[in-house]
């Protein structure tokens, strides 16, 4: 191209306005090739939407479409119609006469231009129309309103004609000030893109009708003084102020905007990456040249300054793809520069490796075939490309790699730039936040978690034809796991082929499908169980349990589930997958029959049919994950897991709970189910804060303990009691499960506990003289003893005296005004009836023992004191003679002994209680609740006691 033929006009010495026409003939010549191409890929009814629009907004008229009244602004600057665009408006309606605007009057609508891909090479039959219609500045309200219904009603009049039409009004003196009511395209984000968005503008927008863009006229050299060069323009009379609108100009782009831009993008190329990735690039392209960015709207201009006007190489398209391959090759980045363009043929969606309809090529084909060529694309690069719409999981799996790969470098981009520009408001802070978490929950793979491979790549990933099979381990032959291969194989010859996937456990497997839709209804599987127990009724009852959780597609993220940590929202348990609970039966033939059908305690053997759970959880982020449970304590395991999951206070997850195993699968399931959403409802309520069950032989407490569910195992009976019996911070409420203390009197004594109230349970056992107390303290916490009977008299009296001197002295270190002090915590007294533990058991309220007895009691007062170094050191009084250490040492015990029976007529050896024990010394200034006391009361008594049938 010749320099003769390159414009560079100075507005210093003065500018001809034959250049200045030459210059606007030049973009207009551009813009009718576009034009030009934008019709000739519209039907006939869509060319004639484009043709009328602009006559429809010059005029009113009551049989012309979008007529709202005679004062609906109308009069397009400059335009006037052709015999022929009369000629088509008149088959609309023959009574319409066209009159020209007499005078100079001033019209309203100031341009009209077209946005979108229109007249590009990616131009595709469902492009829309994205209307610009400039205004002038002085409309009213009400005129803007009626202009508004107007171009509402041509927008449905264009979708009879199957286009479709999006007007946005435009003030070009707000617009210039980065003022505006709504979005400016249907792609547009919002206000935050002003100069990003102009830029697209003016390099992609096709003038229709009206004023031209005033920045058309000013060279690039003279950007950075564009006021300057524009009112010189206009007040030396260059160009006429009625002949051109002015929408600003692009001499420098705010940092800001490049961050809006990106998250926008990203937002969007989660979903459907290919559209993103090239201008998510732009993005970084423009970024790394801030401050001083060459935008290619200026680039557009610079080549038109320069009579290069060639249609081809400004096409929007291609004007992007040329700079981002400069930038990427310029950084050696050939990987990336691979996917642009792979982005951007599929983009074009015009398949290279078919012939064309009616054999005739396209101008939108025969410029790809140039750009294919140019990147030495084989046909069977094209080919490949072109079968997107069958791609399944291998293509897919590989394609997705590198736009995550993609995705996540412009993230980091984008999050690093904000730094460095210290661009980030704490609006984009907090927009990236949330960005970052969106990217998190669709791509970054975590331990559970299944992976979602097909994030709009290709439409469609169901398999006509797969065969899963449980084989071994090629690393390790003794372990094994389920694999999912194309086509029906048969067993063996599966080491022959590579399977689609692999997965430890048939659960995480099959989720995998559902999500990433490789299975659905059409789909035949055979199946190889290999060793499990797994069959085709339990595979098609599992893969329907899976839909029903995880209906594909899955609804959006919405913003505020990301600012919140991700909650369970849907949980499927699976239990027994694969596994026969009772198998050694069903290989016999045999069925059980048993009046123990508990599942966590089945028969007289007490087997436990719950032996493994898959837990299948789709979160409040959309992240679905697959947990395993198996072992002695899976479903503790379990459930423990999915308590803690639950955020406080919080919304619960819809649970559902499926067994498909051969026996007992329907009460499993209930049983499973019962358990979960008892325990669910009452943690998460804070009515309870221990939950007691059985499994098998062992019991198993759940606590809530600030924060979290913890589990304690216990093996049996009395190691619960002595669990049971620890001190408690407060009151603590515990529930037990309908089969964890069957058949035994605990199971009528551990529901009764309530707080500020010492319960005591007591048991005869007459045939053995012996009797079983049981106390509920203020805090719930259990204390049980066996002790020798005689009567109940003497059974209970010690015990309520020594119970009333520990709150006694409770009382007497409590503030008189103190809440605890005035809140007085009663004694209640229970017999467990009958004492045949085979029979119905029931508790019967007895009255407290009275004072005043037959039988002669002494008072042992007990002092604990701790001594440094040393155990702690005990003093006893005896009716209020001390016997201590100090003076018997080792002995104590012996010479306290001695002293009772020497006091007792017939030296009875009948047992001693201790009716005070002062422990004030030990706790400091803290206070024991009343189980503490007890336990040391059983330890002292249990020496005295020993003594005394020693002496």
């Amino acid at each position: 191209m010749s320099r003769s033929q390159e414009i560079r006009p100075d507005i210093d010495e003065g500018i001809d306005r034959k250049v200045l026409a030459q210059l606007r003939a030049r973009f207009l010549k551009v813009n009718s090739g576009r034009l030009q191409r934008a019709m000739q890929a519209l039907s006939t009814r869509q060319q004639l939407v484009l043709k009328l629009l602009p006559l429809l907004l010059h005029v009113n008229h009551p049989l012309l479409p979008g007529y709202v009244s005679g004062a609906t602004p109308a009069g397009l600057s400059g335009f006037e119609p052709d015999d022929e665009l009369l000629a088509e408006v008149q088959r609309l309606t023959r009574s319409f006469a066209y009159k020209p605007y007499r005078g100079k009057q001033a019209l309203p609508l100031h341009g009209l231009f077209l946005m979108g891909s229109l007249g590009t090479v990616a131009q595709a039959e469902q492009s829309d129309m994205d209307m610009w219609l400039c205004h002038a500045a002085n409309l009213s309200a009400q005129a803007l309103a009626e202009l508004q219904k107007k171009c509402t009603l041509l927008e449905n009049w264009a979708a009879t004609l199957g286009a479709e039409a999006h007007f946005f009004l435009i003030d070009p003196e707000r617009f210039t000030q980065g003022a505006r009511d709504a979005r400016l395209t249907s792609d547009d984000c919002g206000t935050t893109q002003h100069y990003l968005l102009l830029d697209e503008f003016y390099r992609t927008a096709i003038w229709l009708a009206g004023r031209t863009p005033l920045w058309w006229l000013v060279p690039v050299y003279e950007e950075q003084r564009y006021e300057h060069y524009t009112s010189t323009l206009l007040a030396k009379r260059f160009i006429r102020a009625e002949d051109v609108l002015d929408l600003g100009h692009l001499a420098r782009i705010p940092p800001e905007e490049f961050i809006g831009a990106g998250m926008w993008q990203l937002y969007k190329g989660i979903e459907s990456p290919y559209k993103s990735v090239l201008k998510l690039l732009l993005t970084e392209v423009y970024a790394s040249e801030h401050p001083r960015v060459h935008c290619l709207s200026l680039r557009y201009k610079q080549a038109v300054f320069a009579n290069q006007l060639d249609v081809d190489e400004l096409d929007p398209y291609v004007v992007v793809y040329r700079r981002l391959e400069e930038y990427l090759k310029a950084r050696g980045e050939h990987e990336r520069l691979e996917l642009i363009r792979r982005c951007l043929y599929l983009k074009v969606d015009k398949k290279l490796s078919r012939p064309p309809r009616n054999n005739r090529k396209s101008w939108q084909r025969l410029l790809l075939e140039r750009l294919t060529r140019d990147w030495n694309w084989d046909a069977r690069q094209l080919a490949m490309l072109d079968s997107r719409s069958q791609w399944k999981v291998r293509q897919v799996s590989s394609e997705r790699r590198m736009l995550v790969n993609e995705l996540t470098y412009s993230y980091r981009f984008l999050s690093a730039f904000a730094r460095s520009e210290q661009a980030g408001t704490s609006l984009n802070s907090r927009d990236l936040g949330v960005l970052g978490r969106r990217l998190y929950a669709a791509f970054e793979r975590k331990a559970g978690k299944v992976e979602f491979i097909n994030p709009g790549i290709a439409p469609d990933l169901a398999e006509d034809v797969l065969t899963l099979a449980r084989t071994a381990s090629p690393e390790a032959p003794e372990e094994h796991q389920w694999a999912l291969y194309n086509g029906t194989i048969a067993a063996q010859d599966l080491e022959d082929f590579a399977p689609l996937k692999r997965a430890r456990e048939l659960i995480e497997l099959l989720a995998w499908c559902q999500r990433n839709g490789v299975i659905d209804a059409s789909t035949r599987l055979s199946l190889h169980p290999g060793a499990s127990d797994l069959n085709d009724f339990e595979l098609t009852n599992l893969l329907a349990s899976l839909q029903q959780v995880i209906p594909t597609p899955l609804p959006a993220v919405d913003e505020t589930a990301l600012q919140r940590a991700s909650a369970p929202r849907e949980v499927l348990l699976l239990v027994n997958v694969g596994l026969d609970p009772l198998k050694q039966f069903s290989q016999l033939n045999v069925h059980m029959t048993t009046e123990r059908v508990d599942a966590l305690g089945y028969s007289g053997v007490r087997e436990n049919l719950i032996q493994t759970l898959d837990q299948v959880s789709l979160n409040s982020w959309n992240e679905l994950l697959v947990s395993r449970y198996d072992g002695p304590n899976a479903l503790l395991d379990c459930l423990q897991d999915f308590l803690n999951s639950l955020p406080p206070g919080g919304q619960l997850p819809r649970l559902q709970v499926r067994c498909f195993c051969r026996n007992r699968a329907t009460a499993i399931a209930e049983r499973v189910e019962e358990l979960f959403r008892e325990t669910l409802s009452s943690f998460q309520a804070g009515q309870l804060n221990r939950y007691l069950l059985r499994i098998r032989q062992h019991y198993h407490l759940l606590e809530l303990v600030p924060g979290r569910v913890r589990h304690h195992a216990l093996k049996d009976l009395p190691a619960l009691i002595e669990h049971l019996g620890q001190d408690q911070p407060r009151y603590s409420e515990l529930r037990l499960d309908r089969s964890a203390l069957e058949g035994e009197d605990l199971a009528l004594i551990l529901p009764m506990g309530q707080p500020n109230c010492i319960q005591v349970f007591y048991r005869l056992h007459e045939h053995n003289a012996l009797a079983e107390i049981s106390v509920l303290d203020e805090h719930n916490g259990l204390w049980r003893q066996q002790v020798p009977f005689r009567d109940e008299q003497s059974l209970l009296t010690p015990l309520q005296r020594f119970l009333q001197s520990v709150l006694y002295r409770r009382n007497a270190l409590l503030p008189l005004d103190s809440p605890e002090s005035a809140q007085s915590l009663d004694i209640l007294y229970y017999q467990v009836q009958p004492d045949a533990p085979l029979r119905a058991q029931r508790l019967e309220r007895r009255p407290a023992p009275s004072a005043p007895i037959s039988h002669p009691f002494y008072d042992v007062q007990v002092i604990v004191e701790p001594v440094a170094g040393r155990r702690a050191h005990i003093t006893l009084y005896c009716n209020h003679r001390e016997f201590s250490e100090l003076e018997y040492a080792g002995d104590l015990y012996a010479a306290v002994a001695e002293h009772i029976l020497a006091q007792r007529s017939g030296g009875g050896r009948y047992p001693c209680y201790i009716t005070d024990l002062d422990l004030s010394a030990v706790l400091g200034e803290g206070q024991a609740q009343t189980v503490h006391y007890l336990r040391y009361k059983s330890r002292l008594e249990e020496a005295l006691n020993h003594a005394l049938q020693q002496a």
